[in-house]
């Protein structure tokens, strides 16, 4: 594994933060990293990037001991933004690339080429303050990966961003990890991780309560749930046995069948009714429902961040 933390805790004064938290990542994958705030994501990363050490517990980077080098070969793009707001934009560009190790000629054209690529070519001159927020998180992205990273980590990379300009921020990261990048990616916009994600951990109050491939967690929580948009008058099927419904709408229904009843029962009283039926699939289990089953109803999702 690329990424590998064992049983790792960390503490503030008397605040259990992180609760020996176990978990991989794989190389040139993208891993999502979920939890309501103040669970320990924002703790957990800080401590994969060095700007805390654990209390206990390990990390391995690359399958070696973790230690100081390794954060050379990291990106980090955390959610609180960090740009210099009197500076111009290729200046810090090419400032912070430079603190990667960059030669400064070698920093400005790669800065350059990046502000081309992101629709930001005719803003390199301008003072950050001069810029969109949006704007501004492309720069920050890019400060973050021009410098060819090994491991990105990308805390709410999309946030404030309209949907083309999301649309190009996640094409982006998808290209990286063409390159071979490994990426953590951090958000509460659970459609994302279904659309980018190879697999992913839930933490909770400290604790990994879920670690998986996409896949395997959608496996783990099917439940026998059916979905059909029809045409017509739907109310004959709450009459109908071995069916209950749980989602009514004026053109779609959501039931599940009752153990032991047969779907193709199901599907000939549909055939001899008077609906219309436009489609009839099982319901693949959403994140946002398992997040909430899990972790609770969306107001527990407000808690200070750790």
């Amino acid at each position: 594994m690329f990424l590998t933390l064992d049983k790792v805790t960390k503490r503030f004064e008397g605040h259990l933060a992180v609760d020996e938290a176990s978990l991989f990542v794989e190389k040139g994958k993208i891993f999502g990293l979920l939890g309501p705030n103040g669970a320990g994501k924002t703790t957990l990363i800080r401590m994969i990037t060095g700007i805390y050490l654990p209390d206990s517990g390990n990390i391995f980077f690359d399958e070696n001991p973790w230690k100081r080098e390794d954060v050379t070969r990291m990106g980090y793009m955390p959610e609180e933004r960090g740009l210099y707001k009197k500076t111009k934009v290729i200046e810090q560009i090419t400032y912070l690339l430079r603190l990667k190790g960059m030669d400064k000629k070698i920093a400005k054209k790669t800065g350059m080429d990046w502000l081309e690529r992101m629709g930001l070519g005719g803003w390199a001159e301008k003072l950050t303050t001069d810029l969109s927020k949006g704007m501004q998180q492309k720069v920050q992205f890019i400060a973050t990966v021009a410098h060819e990273p090994e491991l990105l980590i990308l805390d709410e990379p999309v946030s404030g961003l309209d949907p083309v300009n999301a649309k190009v921020m996640e094409e982006e990261i998808l290209r990286l990890k063409e390159k071979g990048k490994t990426i953590i990616f951090s958000t509460h916009r659970l459609e994302q991780v279904e659309e980018l994600c190879d697999s992913l951990a839930l933490i909770h109050k400290g604790k990994v309560i879920l670690h998986d491939t996409l896949p395997e967690i959608r496996k783990q929580f099917e439940k026998n749930h059916f979905r059909i948009e029809f045409e017509g008058n739907p109310e004959i099927m709450e009459s109908w046995q071995g069916i209950n419904i749980i989602e009514k709408r004026p053109h779609h229904i959501v039931f599940e069948t009752v153990e032991g009843i047969d779907r193709k029962a199901i599907l000939q009283q549909l055939a001899q009714s008077d609906l219309i039926i436009n489609k009839f699939e099982k319901t693949i289990p959403k994140l946002n429902d398992i997040f909430i089953e899990l972790v609770g109803e969306p107001e527990v999702l407000n808690e200070p961040q750790v």
